[in-house]
């Protein structure tokens, strides 16, 4: 038996960090410090519905991966917020911060970094070598999960949507030159995904593998996005996320736990079913932690009903831009030197200030808005489109 591949008991982590706190550790410290934690001693800082205990369970996970480097863990950078100055935001008083989720790795960027954190723990504990998704041509997901896999020296399979097209675009090439297999499958097919018996003949094809689903929202990507919030040091008022599958904004919504409101903006055209989606995600996680203090009657309204999907603002769908959301972000870009991807964080960004202008938001808030990264989706841009704006 591989004893590195052995995580130690919460027990046993928990005596770890208590002997280094008695010690007056300084590296111990100043990592609750740095992540916005709280300490152990004085338990959860947000008024959430879990109990003390439950609550640095989740930072004990976080800390433990911080100090003990587990090997499934992908390198993370520290990223900052920024403030985003606009004329229509100053004319409605409200002030707009930008959390750089998308400067958190070089390639597993924002949101997907948190969504596969546990996924891949849990594929070394299963003692998974090979990873297998789904998604698009130009898919972010595909192209984290590639580059995850390479990082942490596992393989990887890429179902993808559709017929192969050569050449290859860059997000299919990145993935091959990341050592990612592709399979491609009919539109017809793809979408029996979550089909046992799809799943059984792709087992037949390529053998063993760990499944994650397409765009990475599961349990674990919602576990991950919870221990996110968990490290936002920040005052706001209203929090803000692009939602393409649900998990992201699940994740959110299970760890601001009503103390803010939030607002998820869908990429997808006719986006409403994704509220759905999300309950789902939510339902489940709530089942995982186990939460015996949560009315199971209306508990999606009671326990986690300050959210919204906002489905007006995706420009024409999935994977679809129009001219007006790229002057837009060519102005932005060239006002505050931050690029936001066209497919989903844009569109977040453009649905924000247009809610600004119409007074969606009270005067004197301040929103919080997560840059999920995705830059890569500009390569997927059609020629078309960038032509309009010459």
């Amino acid at each position: 038996m591989d004893i590195h591949r052995i995580r130690p008991s919460c027990k046993e982590v928990t005596c770890v960090m208590q002997d280094m706190i008695t010690k007056q550790s300084t590296d111990t410290k100043c990592a609750f410090h740095s992540q916005g934690i709280a300490s152990p001693e004085t338990g959860s800082h947000d008024g959430s519905i879990l109990s003390n205990r439950q609550e640095f369970l989740i930072r004990e996970e976080f800390l433990y991966f911080s100090l003990f480097k587990k090997k499934s863990v992908l390198t993370y950078s520290p990223t900052p917020v920024q403030e985003i100055r606009h004329p229509l935001l100053e004319t409605a008083k409200v002030r707009l911060l930008i959390k750089r989720e998308d400067l958190n790795h070089p390639f597993v960027t924002g949101n997907k970094w948190w969504k596969l954190k546990y996924n891949l723990v849990e594929a070394e504990r299963l003692q998974q070598k090979t990873l297998l998704t789904f998604g698009g041509a130009f898919s972010n997901h595909i192209y984290a999960t590639a580059a995850a896999a390479h990082e942490l020296n596992m393989k990887s399979i890429g179902i993808i949507r559709g017929e192969e097209t050569l050449p290859l675009n860059p997000t299919l090439s990145f993935a091959i030159q990341n050592g990612m297999q592709l399979h491609y499958v009919d539109r017809e097919n793809y979408r029996n995904k979550t089909n046992p018996d799809f799943i059984e003949q792709l087992h037949n094809t390529f053998g063993d593998f760990y499944l994650i689903p397409e765009g990475g929202s599961n349990n674990l990507a919602v576990k991950g996005v919870y221990e996110f919030s968990k490290l936002l040091d920040i005052d706001f008022d209203c929090l803000c996320c692009p939602v393409g599958t649900g998990g992201t904004l699940a994740g959110l919504i299970a760890g601001i736990n009503n103390q803010k409101h939030i607002i998820g903006f869908s990429s997808l055209k006719g986006g409403s079913f994704l509220k759905d989606e999300v309950e789902n995600l939510l339902t489940d996680f709530i089942a995982s932690m186990d939460l015996k203090n949560v009315s199971s009657e209306n508990k999606l309204k009671s326990v986690y009903g300050n959210w919204e999907l906002e489905a007006s603002y995706h420009h024409g769908g999935y994977g679809k831009v129009t001219k007006d959301l790229l002057l837009f972000l060519q102005e932005i870009e060239e006002k505050t030197s931050i690029r936001f991807d066209p497919i989903y964080a844009g569109k977040m960004l453009y649905g924000i200030i247009d809610r600004a202008k119409k007074g969606m938001f009270n005067q004197g808030s301040t929103i919080l808005a997560i840059h999920t990264g995705g830059l890569q989706g500009w390569a997927g841009i059609n020629d078309q489109y960038v032509k309009n704006l010459q």
